[in-house]
């Protein structure tokens, strides 16, 4: 007591007679004291109820793309394991999750597979192959086959420019010595393929995004050429960081739902990390 009367610069108890009574001081201490008990209290039990089971957070960032064909049934499955868990979900493209990540703003990324990030670890998932999607009524889809030269005078409806696919299309067709005629540009899937129903133009996406489409014969898909255009898709997050229980059944269940992309012809696995 005789160090702390001398850190706070004044008395804080006084003696009457074989008692012992606290001074004005030590009366105002002991109030914001005891504020002090009460939060570290509260903390105590915030901490441990992180300890418990189906307790904690996931925070996720992932694309639209993501968000609506391959999250939701994860995250159904994964609310039956982890009722309590607090899940927020930040939508964005992987040069926005890489940044959400690099920020500790989310704790696992669903995206396509960055480049030149030493730092993140990608657990991959499967690898798509990106086709030219068109109407039925299209002359390329009446004749089975695209014809080469005219590719770069063709309208097309593409995903956002700031997107990683914009721009891995972007550099396959600059090898190919083209330039595409993008007319329309949108930041949402559906849209995109409803306007290629309607014949605004062609896209380029993957046939999983489309799959429904595909087997109703409301759009028609053909390869971009001879050299394919593919994807790795996978789980991005911070290497140096080991993933809680959580966060590994998310993984897994990634994994178990991505499967059936696979099985179905849609997708393949990823063969390896460093495919491109």
């Amino acid at each position: 007591m005789k160090a702390l009367e001398e850190a706070v610069g004044c008395r804080l108890l006084d003696r009457l007679g074989k008692k012992v009574v606290l001074t004005q001081a030590g009366e105002q201490l002991l109030h914001h004291v005891e504020k002090i008990l009460q939060e570290m209290a509260s903390a105590r039990a915030s901490l441990q109820a992180l300890g418990k089971w189906g307790k904690g957070r996931l925070r996720l960032g992932a694309s639209s793309t993501a968000c609506q064909y391959i999250l939701p049934s994860v995250l159904r499955e994964f609310k039956e394991s982890f009722p309590q868990c607090q899940i927020s979900i930040e939508p964005g493209d992987t040069p926005e999750s890489i940044e959400l990540l690099q920020n500790n703003r989310i704790d696992l990324a669903v995206a396509l597979q960055p480049k030149n990030e030493d730092l993140m670890d990608f657990l991959p998932l499967f690898s798509d192959e990106l086709v030219f999607l068109m109407s039925p009524l299209h002359p390329w889809a009446v004749g089975g086959a695209v014809v080469r030269a005219e590719i770069p005078k063709q309208n097309y409806v593409l995903y956002a420019k700031n997107s990683y696919t914009f721009q891995l299309v972007e550099e396959y067709f600059r090898e190919e010595d083209m330039v595409l005629n993008t007319t329309i540009e949108l930041g949402s899937m559906e849209a995109i393929k409803e306007l290629v129903k309607l014949g605004l133009g062609v896209c380029i996406l993957a046939p999983w995004i489309a799959q429904k489409e595909l087997q109703e014969g409301s759009l028609v898909s053909l390869p971009l050429g001879k050299r394919k255009l593919r994807r790795n898709w996978g789980i991005v997050h911070w290497g140096t960081r080991r993933l809680s229980l959580a966060e590994e059944t998310f993984v897994s269940l990634c994994r178990s739902v991505t499967e059936g992309l696979t099985k179905n012809g849609l997708a393949r696995p990823t063969a390896t990390v460093g495919e491109h």
